[in-house]
């Protein structure tokens, strides 16, 4: 069998896990396996990397940010191939130059193109483990590129793709995935199974335990994964198309905080005036989620809509730089807010879903700023500081408990 397993930042924080992660890999090399292991930066090494970009210049260019923020997994991988070294098995650590892994050209949340396997292969032919950098890749111009945070799960998915792995496995510090967040509600459970679809809207809509785009590669290309802990045996999570058990009306709870409230007031209410908004924001990258949109008076509307908070700033200056001020009254930004949102593949076929959350929020006093929903979703707008008490209102709602 041939097996991609990736390890997060947490996993090789230290001296002492990174041997418990050389051990875990060994195990499976010496069943015969070939064994392929994506790494992430050690512990909060990344973070570390940008407080340090920061204080030499507050405002450093994104592709001098990608050049030293890789540096973090080449790292990892060294370290991690010294480890096996030592414990007497051959392993070799890759960058993305050395895979190679190409990407498109956009600093700080690049997308892969394409992975040439041929060097990773020739290394498993040799019965070495192979050890590559998650996180990154390299452009058309031979830049150095990152993938976005989180981005090591793209990068072990995309090599279980293009490798044509048996399995890929991400093992990270929690047991799997569960209904909801268990360092803010005591009673989350954890799920055998999830699909597809129901793990990408969790993982978009705040669930950090996989990155987001590396779940959307996962159903394109049929590869199935297992999220499990790093730090124990206990069996994960398993995340494909088709689960055995019958679908739950909500599979899981998900919050975030990184959200923003713009309210674009008393524009002009004529046509075209959204499609000026939104296309000025898409031209820059700017991804938007809920939107809503209300009659205004005396022929204006206003538009509200939420962005990632750290683009909040930007996408303010595009609006002004869009529309003159003549067009609109004024901007109004709301940071202090989050997402709460509930997933689940059986709400399509059950009505009153989003009635019963709805009346959860009502029962804890928790008021409720924007909605909006999908097939499988419903998700809410509130402020900040009512997140924890909300998460759990709804997580009982739906009796997501053990």
């Amino acid at each position: 069998m041939l097996i991609v397993k990736k390890f997060g930042g947490t996993s090789v924080g230290n001296k002492e896990r990174i041997f418990n992660v050389a051990r875990r890999c060994i195990e499976d090399y010496r069943k015969g396996n070939d064994i392929v292991v994506v790494l992430s930066a050690m512990g909060k090494s990344t973070d570390e990397l940008i407080e340090l970009a920061r204080d030499i210049n507050p405002s450093p260019s994104k592709r001098e940010m990608d050049m030293l923020l890789t540096t973090g997994e080449q790292v990892s991988v060294s370290l991690m191939a010294m480890a096996m070294g030592f414990m007497g098995v051959p392993a070799i650590s890759l960058n993305a130059f050395q895979v190679a892994m190409h990407t498109t050209h956009r600093y700080g949340n690049a997308r892969l193109k394409r992975i040439d396997t041929d060097r990773i292969r020739n290394e498993l032919e040799q019965r070495k483990i192979v050890i590559v950098t998650g996180f990154q890749g390299v452009d058309k111009y031979d830049n150095i590129t990152t993938l976005g945070r989180g981005g090591s799960d793209t990068t072990a998915v995309a090599l279980a793709a293009a490798l044509h792995a048996d399995a890929c496995e991400i093992y990270t510090d929690v047991d799997g995935v569960y209904t909801a967040d268990p360092r803010y509600v005591k009673n989350a459970r954890k799920l055998d199974e999830i699909t597809y679809d129901e793990m990408l809207e969790l993982s978009t809509l705040g669930a950090g335990v996989l990155h987001n785009r590396s779940v959307e590669m996962a159903k394109k290309y049929g590869v199935q994964l297992v999220v499990r802990s790093s730090l124990n045996e206990n069996e994960g999570t398993i995340v494909r198309e088709e689960i055995n058990m019958e679908k739950m009306l909500v599979s899981g709870v998900a919050v975030d905080k990184n959200a923003t409230r713009i309210a674009v007031i008393g524009l002009k209410d004529e046509p075209g005036v959204a499609f000026r908004l939104f296309n000025a924001l898409a031209k820059y990258n700017i991804n938007i989620d809920i939107i809503l949109q209300s009659v205004g008076r005396d022929g204006t509307k206003d538009i509200s809509f939420t962005v990632e908070e750290d683009v909040a700033d930007e996408a303010v200056t595009i609006i002004q730089k869009c529309f003159p001020k003549s067009d609109y009254k004024k901007i109004d930004e709301e940071k202090d807010v989050a997402k709460l949102s509930i997933v689940g593949a059986g709400m399509s076929s059950n009505p009153g879903v989003a009635a019963s959350m709805f009346e959860a929020m009502y029962d804890c006093g928790v008021n409720i700023k924007m909605i909006s929903t999908s097939e499988i979703r419903v998700t809410v707008l509130i402020d900040e500081k009512h997140t924890e008490k909300a998460m759990n209102a709804v997580h009982d709602k739906f009796s997501l408990a053990d």
